[in-house]
């Protein structure tokens, strides 16, 4: 697979210490990312989004890492190019979160309060997803 500079997009801050703190706060982003891909509620792509925010102003190193990765990286690049999620990823981010918060509710809530909260939480999530643009779907009328 062939690699892409993306460097003309890096805007390094002009402190170290900033650069510094940017390539922290993205370090703990993909940490956070790569614990979404394990933890179901807990989303991968806006922590990876940050993290490519933030190395993008502290590395080009990083940031061309992390926009070279062969899963995260057309994600990542299709975002910041289109504004958009891909058709697939969209379907099958809520048809998992979904499910993952179906099985919360009956099997694990008791609380009644808390089952009407999920479900309610689980519908918005979902509308608002599939509201964020695709450029490969279906088209809308």
């Amino acid at each position: 697979m062939e690699k892409t500079d993306f460097s003309h997009e890096v805007r390094t801050h002009g402190s170290p210490v900033m650069r510094g703190l940017y390539l922290g706060l993205g370090t703990a982003f993909v940490v956070l990312g790569g614990i979404g891909l394990i933890l179901p509620l807990l989303p991968t792509t806006p922590f990876l989004l940050l993290a490519a925010a933030c190395y993008a102003r502290a590395s080009s190193r990083f940031y061309n890492a992390l926009l070279n990765h062969p899963s995260f990286g057309p994600l990542i690049v299709e975002w910041r190019r289109h504004r958009s999620i891909p058709w697939r990823v969209k379907i099958t981010a809520i048809a998992l979160m979904s499910a993952t918060l179906a099985s919360s509710i009956v099997f694990f809530v008791d609380y009644g309060p808390l089952k009407i909260a999920l479900a309610f939480l689980g519908v918005m999530l979902a509308i608002w997803l599939y509201r964020i643009p695709s450029r490969d779907g279906p088209a809308r009328r």
